[in-house]
């Protein structure tokens, strides 16, 4: 039996889906003018230092617009092209046995899909991108933690557990399937210290994951 009480456990949940939102956001699209505010904020810059992350202070020193078009050509260099690029996309890095992989729409776009679709949650109406995309999958676990975070408010233990569960699956089956493989190709490709840390960031925070969800068994 854990030892955390329930606030705790609502916490790490909020925590835990806060950062999954971050992450999804970056992934999401170029940095704006407000998500640069809450990047350049000293104690998300403290909070990534504690985690050995350095963004480069005298980076985050240019003036904003300079700032902001450097970072949107790397975005778009990094993951949309034209040209070599790296897809953010599972079916492209999720290397499977079946050897339905390499491209879009492979069959880990489809499992995805119905993963989601399997825990009541949809996309919104005007949703044009692939379900496999890695802010798709990121906003997915941020709405899974919501919802653990929520029994946890409702001192609903069971359903709490049943979330846990679910995360804890849909990290084994989908994003340690392929998250580490392509932090490691933008850790290679980054030229600004923002999507080298960013990448760093991401990949450990799945390790850190994978390792607390197989500590506790069953995700409670």
């Amino acid at each position: 039996m854990s030892t955390i009480g329930k606030e705790d456990k609502r916490a790490v949940a909020k925590n835990r889906s806060d950062i999954y939102g971050l992450l999804a956001t970056l992934y999401r699209q170029e940095v704006t003018s407000d998500l640069l505010q809450q990047i350049k904020d000293p104690q998300f810059l403290g909070v990534l230092a504690d985690l050995g992350f350095d963004v480069k202070r005298e980076f985050l020193l240019k003036p904003e617009k300079e700032l902001l078009e450097v970072l949107a050509v790397e975005y778009t260099r990094l993951f949309l092209g034209p040209g070599k690029h790296i897809s953010p996309h599972e079916s492209v890095h999720h290397q499977r046995d079946d050897g339905q992989w390499g491209n879009l729409w492979g069959k880990s776009t489809a499992e995805v899909k119905k993963f989601i679709e399997s825990t009541g949650l949809d996309y919104i109406e005007d949703f044009k991108g692939l379900p496999d995309h890695i802010s798709v999958e990121f906003e997915f676990m941020q709405q899974l933690t919501l919802r653990e975070e929520q029994a946890w408010k409702e001192a609903d233990a069971d359903k709490a557990t049943a979330c846990r569960q679910v995360e804890k699956k849909f990290i084994e089956e989908h994003l340690t399937r392929w998250i580490p493989s392509f932090c490691e190709q933008v850790l290679q490709e980054a030229e600004l210290p923002f999507y080298h840390a960013m990448a760093a960031l991401t990949r450990s925070f799945i390790e850190f994951e994978t390792e607390e969800m197989n500590k506790n068994g069953d995700g409670a």
